[in-house]
């Protein structure tokens, strides 16, 4: 069972329903007694930075959050705006982040990008795996997934960087340290790649 965190910021329902179809069982909740029971996470999101973690905070879930996975090593998984809400800091805003994993967020740099690439970026998008792990079993440099945004994370230790992408430039598109993970892209939105993917967290 995958408890999907419904802070007010995410997407829950496309990835519940990319769950169902993949025949993985999920919940989705606020409840912190749920969450203090839930034996593995997905933090959605899309939007602003400031918004995301405004809203997490509100919701009251932190702490117990803290507990569940930096104390107990619940497994989770961050998408997109949930990716980025695990570091420490986004260009986007002044909020500071949950501080799980060593990553800044910064936008897109113009300067560097073709004139013929827009930003957001907004495409399907190759990943280069950069270490071997469980999440990303059965996928390869030629697995292509689905993207939206204007701000991509960078790692400050190597080590925690699990898969690139280009566009215009390379960005981290997926990082992990122990039980936390994080993807740029949108899983419930990349059909058999996005299965896979989801499958794989599934079965961790």
């Amino acid at each position: 069972m995958i408890t999907i965190i419904d802070y007010g910021a995410g997407n829950v329902k496309s990835v519940q329903n990319m769950l169902k179809k993949i025949g993985v069982e999920s919940t989705l909740t606020k409840e912190i007694s749920v969450i203090e029971e839930a034996t593995k996470f997905i933090l959605p999101g899309v939007g602003a930075f400031d918004y995301g973690m405004q809203q997490l905070k509100k919701s009251g879930l932190i702490e117990t959050l803290n507990k569940k996975v930096i104390e107990q090593k619940t497994p989770l998984l961050g998408i997109c705006l949930g990716a980025q809400m695990l570091g420490n800091k986004s260009e986007e805003g002044s909020e500071k982040g949950l501080g799980w994993i060593d990553i800044d967020v910064v936008k897109f740099d113009k300067k560097l990008l073709d004139s013929n690439l827009k930003v957001p970026h907004m495409n399907w998008n190759e990943i280069k795996i950069n270490k071997e792990n469980l999440l990303l079993k059965k996928l390869n440099n030629e697995s292509r997934f689905y993207f939206v945004h204007s701000y991509h994370m960078k790692a400050n230790n190597n080590e925690d960087i699990l898969c690139t992408s280009n566009y215009g430039y390379i960005f981290v598109s997926g990082v992990n340290k122990d039980n936390i993970w994080g993807v740029q892209f949108h899983p419930e939105k990349s059909h058999k790649y996005g299965m896979q993917l989801l499958e794989n967290f599934a079965q961790l």
